[in-house]
């Protein structure tokens, strides 16, 4: 099969359009090559977390976004493709009216993934393309709006949650401390059920941390101790401050501090002094799944 596809990842932060071409009968890295990456700052979560729903300015927004997407695809002959939104979208009172319109002005069908799902399709890739056969692995990825915590024991996924604990709640501060109880005390849980937890982190937030640490290695790992390090030299700064120190965009420079502040608040509770980052994404999982569901239709 040689199929060009693509995927939408619509989070609270940033919204992804991904191509992808796979070819069956290539060798070696061939067979999956990256054509296009996209990504728009569009900051749902600035919207919805505050007002409740996506505004009419920024509603605009995602139309224009969404007609480039689709001419992108079109460029690039995209066979099929799937549009998720996630968080925001999940929370946002016109959510339903929003993506109507997008179906009717750009013809493309955008679907809202549930939390629970959003795990699964995180999970689904990961164990493919990491080394998590064997062991207690927390996959943890951390986005504008919510934080998924998901178990995997022996290459399966044993426990996953999702918590409306994200970069931009937190910025938002509509973070309840009901709901940071409740994860601390289930990752508590899952420290005692499952020994030895070692994390995967996934994330635009944890890629970049650590792209600044002082620890690269071919294991792609940063340490909890250096991750407690940059967060104490970027707490204290301020936006424009990180901006010019780390050469950050004016939308990384605020929900990394919140970030890198979940990261160290999970690896306590699952006992954990290093945090893998294989730099596997949403936008990745969704066009990958979508791949393995039309070979599997073959």
């Amino acid at each position: 099969m040689k199929k060009t596809l693509a995927s939408i990842d619509i989070g609270s932060n940033g919204a992804r359009l991904l191509i992808k071409q796979f070819d069956d009968e290539a060798v070696g890295l061939d067979r999956v090559r990256k054509l296009m990456f996209i990504r728009v700052p569009l900051r749902l979560g600035k919207d919805v977390f505050t007002l409740g729903k996506v505004s009419k300015e920024r509603e605009e927004m995602m139309i224009h976004m969404m007609k480039g997407y689709k001419q992108f695809m079109k460029l690039y002959k995209v066979d099929a493709y799937r549009a998720c939104a996630t968080s925001a979208m999940r929370d946002s009172e016109n959510g339903p009216k929003v993506m109507t319109r997008i179906k009717k002005e750009c013809g493309l069908k955008l679907e809202i993934v549930k939390g629970s799902d959003e795990a699964l399709l995180l999970v689904n890739n990961l164990v493919e393309k990491t080394d998590s056969n064997e062991g207690n692995f927390a996959y943890v990825d951390v986005g504008g709006g919510s934080t998924e915590v998901s178990l995997i024991h022996n290459g399966v996924l044993a426990e996953s949650h999702s918590y409306n604990i994200g970069t931009l709640r937190l910025l938002s501060g509509r973070v309840t401390p009901e709901e940071w109880s409740e994860m601390e005390n289930t990752l508590d849980g899952y420290a005692h059920k499952y020994p030895d937890i070692r994390i995967i982190g996934s994330g635009g937030n944890i890629n970049r941390l650590y792209r600044l640490s002082e620890e690269k290695d071919k294991n792609k790992s940063i340490s909890v101790k250096e991750l407690q390090r940059l967060y104490a030299l970027l707490k204290p700064l301020s936006l424009e401050e990180r901006m010019k120190t780390f050469s950050l965009k004016d939308d990384r420079a605020d929900v990394i501090v919140p970030a890198a502040q979940i990261f160290l608040d999970v690896a306590k509770q699952l006992k954990s002094d290093t945090i893998m980052v294989p730099n596997i994404s949403m936008a990745d999982s969704i066009v990958d799944g979508l791949y393995r569901q039309l070979r599997d239709k073959q």
